[in-house]
């Protein structure tokens, strides 16, 4: 028993690890007209070396005939021609062999004229049909070929040169010709054909294009359009007027020009025509209800005539757009739109290039039972702001628009905002900067991130939003240096914008005007204190504000004291007695360089001087006055401890004159004795004792001498 459990465990084993091939299936069999005939099955790979035997059986008679192939090859074969005749019935039968065994498929049955594929036709012409503007025929012919031309069915697609969409029209010929109607006029077509035998599973493949036009005609009408520009002084309104080929005119139309008119409302005995070349034209029309008609013509003929009312100035459109919103879907800018009209049904998309310049290039196009509207992102500019507006139509009438900026792309501005700083205090400051133009924001901006930084400090960020161009700094540090730069951003990426330096203010306004107002109360509080004491000693605050200086060329003549000369009293008895020399006031003559003395070394000059301020005391012999001297510490007649007293003014008067004891005859005869002596009397000296006056001190550093000019003649008799 366990002998043949020996012997029979090997060859389980052995079978278990057999692996047939794979068993073919889905076979397909095409039959390429005079060509081969070609079959197909799955599995497509094996995972091991596999031969494959594809056996064709001919259902009438025994004829057979086979084709090989490998995993390695391929789960392909072909058979050729010319044992291929069609409309042969056959079966395939498909059988896979590998080193573990053999599988074969299920056996299929094929009709050749059921697998057939054909040659595409080849055309010979696409040409317009003579008298018929809208018509091209076309014609083709086949490759040698078993069928007839009743036996296949035909596929023609077409389209004009600068569209991608084509349309496909199914026929029969037997003539190989057929006229393509339902075109446009004077438009050219590329057109490709292929055929199918009647029956088969497979078309041929498409033909080599062919390009062909249609005969040309009128031309066909216009989409107007105008755009209102704001009245000017004399009440004349611009208005620009833009018309292009309506929506499926052909391509290649022929325009020589265009024929504008235009007159005001109610009244076409004022009608107006201009021709040009271009499609647009700007009119300068009065301030009422106009009607414009622009037509097109060739030399076939006029185009329809395309008609717009123009508002007067003071009319008021209609309103009925609640709200639009822009949004990007794929590949395309989509524009939807709410009214509160239901019988409006017809609707103006306008867009341009919003670059704070003038609109120039103007787009428009109408739209139809429709709150939408939708444009090809590659047909509008990246990085371009464009506003998009929708203008609601009403019969003749053109209601209020309603706007909304769009990018087709959003991209990183070109440029940063340009910040400044402003109201620069002692802990704050205000950051502004100026909206980036729209020329180079390059898409929507989402915020703005204000950065700062003290000298050597970190860096802080305050975000904003977009609406926001300024900002208020607060809890800076006094008299520190900053930094400062605002970044902008958008969807796509950010920008920095420049870097500005400020520095905080010491002191603030409020600190300023505080230190001021307080010094300032101080000192009004010290004036109006004096004032007020002063008020209450008149006499002490005029001496203190405006003392009085004692002015040495306005001086009285000085007198002498008894003290400095014993025979003061002998002055009365001048009578002319030439023993009293000793009792009279002895003259002296100034040295010649006295003057000199007195200007250059003024400092030493007043060394010496002395007054006599004593006013109860001391009377002006003369009159009264107060007596003025200036000592000469020069002068050597002087004894020592005595000052020499120079006259410098002598009162006038009779008392004066009675003082001296002389009459005026007297006094005049020695008058006239001192004029006519060639000494010089400008000044007098006197012997006296005493100090210093200390008003001489600090005068003017010249003096001027007087001598009065009625002085005793033994005076002039003495010098």
């Amino acid at each position: 028993m366990w002998m043949w459990a020996l012997w029979i465990l090997p060859l389980l084993y052995k079978f278990s690890l057999t692996a047939l091939p794979a068993k073919p299936e889905n076979t397909s069999c095409i039959l390429y007209y005079k060509k081969n005939l070609t079959c197909t099955w799955s599995p497509e790979k094996e995972t091991s070396y596999t031969k494959y035997v594809v056996k064709r059986t001919y259902s009438y008679g025994n004829k057979r005939d086979i084709c090989k192939a490998n995993s390695s090859t391929g789960t392909w074969c072909s058979f050729f021609s010319p044992t291929i005749t069609p409309p042969d019935y056959f079966t395939i039968e498909v059988e896979a062999q590998n080193k573990d065994g053999i599988v074969t498929s299920d056996i299929t049955h094929w009709t050749l004229n059921s697998i057939v594929k054909m040659e595409p036709p080849k055309i010979l012409s696409v040409k317009p049909i003579l008298g018929f503007k809208k018509m091209m025929q076309i014609k083709w012919e086949l490759y040698d070929s078993l069928f007839s031309s009743s036996n296949l069915n035909y596929a023609l697609r077409f389209r004009t040169v600068n569209s991608t969409h084509w349309v496909k029209v199914n026929f029969q010929s037997d003539d190989l010709v057929y006229n393509l109607k339902g075109l446009q006029a004077f438009t050219e077509y590329i057109v490709a054909m292929q055929c199918v035998v009647d029956g088969s599973y497979f078309w041929s493949d498409w033909s080599q294009e062919k390009m062909g036009i249609t005969e040309e005609e009128v031309p066909s009408g216009l989409d107007l359009w105008r755009v209102l520009r704001p009245a000017e002084v004399d009440g004349r309104r611009p208005v620009q007027l833009l018309w292009k080929k309506a929506r499926g005119a052909p391509v290649l139309e022929k325009t020589f020009g265009y024929i504008i008119s235009y007159f005001p409302e109610n009244n076409t005995n004022l009608t107006q025509t201009i021709n040009t070349t271009t499609q647009q034209c700007e009119l300068h029309l009065g301030g009422k209800t106009y009607w414009v008609s622009v037509a097109s013509y060739n030399s076939l003929g006029k185009s329809p005539v395309a008609t717009m009312r123009i508002p007067a100035v003071g009319e008021k459109p209609f309103q009925c757009i609640e709200a639009m919103r822009v949004f990007l879907v794929q590949d395309l800018l989509v524009v939807e739109w709410q009214s509160s009209a239901p019988e409006v049904d017809t609707w103006m998309v306008e867009w341009f290039p919003d670059l704070d310049l003038e609109p120039s290039d103007i787009s428009w196009e109408s739209v139809s039972q429709a709150r939408n509207w939708t444009i090809p992102q590659d047909k509008l500019k990246p990085f371009c702001l464009y506003n998009i507006s929708v203008y609601p139509l009403l019969q003749d009438e053109v209601g209020e628009p309603y706007s909304i900026p769009a990018y087709a792309k959003e991209g990183i501005p070109i440029e940063g905002p340009v910040a400044k700083a402003e109201n620069i205090g002692v802990k704050t400051v205000t950051i502004t900067w100026k909206e980036i133009p729209k020329s180079k924001r390059n898409g929507f901006i989402s915020n703005y991130t204000i950065f700062y930084q003290a000298e050597g400090g970190k860096e802080f960020s305050k975000t904003v939003d977009s609406s926001i161009q300024q900002y208020d700094l607060e809890s800076l540090t006094r008299r520190t240096s900053y930094t400062a730069r605002v970044l902008a951003r958008t969807r796509a990426g950010e920008k920095n914008g420049t870097e500005i330096n400020f520095k905080t203010l010491s002191l603030s306004v409020f600190e300023i005007v505080l230190i001021t107002s307080l010094v300032g109360g101080g000192l009004l509080i010290f004036t109006v204190l004096t004032v007020a004491s002063g008020l209450k000693k008149p006499i002490k605050l005029s001496h203190l504000c405006w003392p009085d200086i004692p002015n040495p060329a306005k001086s009285s003549i000085a007198t002498w004291n008894g003290h400095a000369c014993k025979n003061k009293s002998n002055i009365k008895e001048f009578d002319g007695s030439a023993n009293t020399e000793d009792s009279i006031l002895k003259s002296y003559s100034a040295p010649s360089d006295l003057t000199d003395k007195l200007v250059v070394n003024f400092e030493n000059f007043l060394e010496e001087v002395s007054t006599e301020e004593t006013e109860k005391s001391q009377e002006n012999i003369l009159g009264g006055e107060k007596n003025e001297y200036v000592t000469s510490p020069n002068r050597p007649d002087c004894p020592p401890g005595k000052s020499l007293k120079v006259l410098t003014e002598i009162p006038s008067g009779k008392s004066q004159l009675s003082y001296l004891g002389m009459s005026e005859e007297n006094f005049s005869e020695a008058e006239e004795q001192l004029l006519s002596s060639g000494e010089s009397l400008d000044q007098g000296y006197f012997c006296e004792e005493g100090a210093s006056n200390p008003y001489l001190k600090n005068s003017v550093t010249t003096r001027e001498f007087l001598v009065h000019e009625k002085l005793p003649d033994h005076t002039k008799k003495e010098v």
